[in-house]
């Protein structure tokens, strides 16, 4: 049985690997956070470049999966290179959805809803160039809905009045209102996405790229016999295994280890 492991910097990446999970039901789908450096949208980019290769090394080394998903745009978008550099599997990663968006437009003005870091991306610059070059294309970093999400998917309650803060600023004129697609370009946002369509106006459409990396993962893998539950790895010692655990176990992780590096 083929194995995967997905990696993010908190739980948005778990719904890469729902995604996953329903594109390749046969295989073992591992999962690891990166809590204990968590959030990745408010680090520098020397900071992550530092950390990102090695910690993926040491969960690959961990884990022995047959392909390493990388379910975080900010990580992707800044050392996809680096780890692929370091580690002796294929590795996925994930980028904003600004192809399928380009090409589904009706008004040429596309939203992009992103952490920070994400957003202030050159690699953001170059999806843009190559793929929705004559678009409009208007983004917004935040980092307040990573944790609007995180809080979320542990069961606690959803600030709606919080969710229009972040989104609401998107539709500011001159361009705002014209948006028809908001592109959810942080693995953690479909996660709170009922909120963040009810913080859109009526009939904007949200995409994200959860299916799309499924796909793509099954597509570069060769299956192999592998054995054994899907575990879930997270730093920052026993307290962040504490708190991801109400996360884990929605997604069907009951197996939970502490790995720090």
């Amino acid at each position: 049985m083929t194995r995967a492991l997905v990696f993010d910097s908190g739980v948005g990446g778990l719904t890469i690997a729902d995604a996953l999970r329903k594109a390749a039901p046969d295989w073992i789908v591992d999962y690891a956070a990166d809590s204990g450096f968590f959030p990745y949208g408010v680090k520098t980019d020397e900071e992550l470049r530092a950390r990102l290769p090695q910690l993926c090394a040491t969960l690959v080394d961990a884990a022995k999966p047959d392909v390493l998903v990388i379910a975080c745009n900010t990580a992707s978008t800044l050392s996809l290179a680096d780890i692929r550099a370091r580690v002796k599997v294929p590795v996925v990663g994930t980028v904003p959805a600004i192809k399928p968006a380009a090409e589904q437009t009706k008004t040429g003005v596309i939203g992009i809803l992103a952490t920070p870091g994400t957003v202030r991306r050159a690699y953001l610059d170059d999806l843009e160039r190559q793929f929705a070059a004559g678009k409009t294309v208007i983004r917004r970093g935040s980092a307040g809905l990573v944790d609007i999400a995180e809080r979320a998917v542990r069961g606690q309650p959803i600030d709606q009045e919080q969710v229009v803060y972040a989104v609401k600023p998107l539709f500011d004129p001159p361009d705002g209102p014209n948006i028809d697609i908001v592109v959810l370009a942080c693995t953690h946002f479909p996660l709170i996405r009922e909120a963040i369509a009810a913080a859109c106006p009526p009939g904007v459409k949200l995409i994200d790229t959860g299916e799309a990396v499924a796909r793509q993962v099954v597509r570069v893998v060769t299956p192999t016999a592998s054995t054994g539950e899907a575990v879930a790895y997270v730093t920052g010692g026993a307290a962040n295994k504490a708190a991801m655990q109400p996360a884990f176990a929605r997604f069907g992780y009951h197996i939970i280890e502490v790995i720090d590096v």
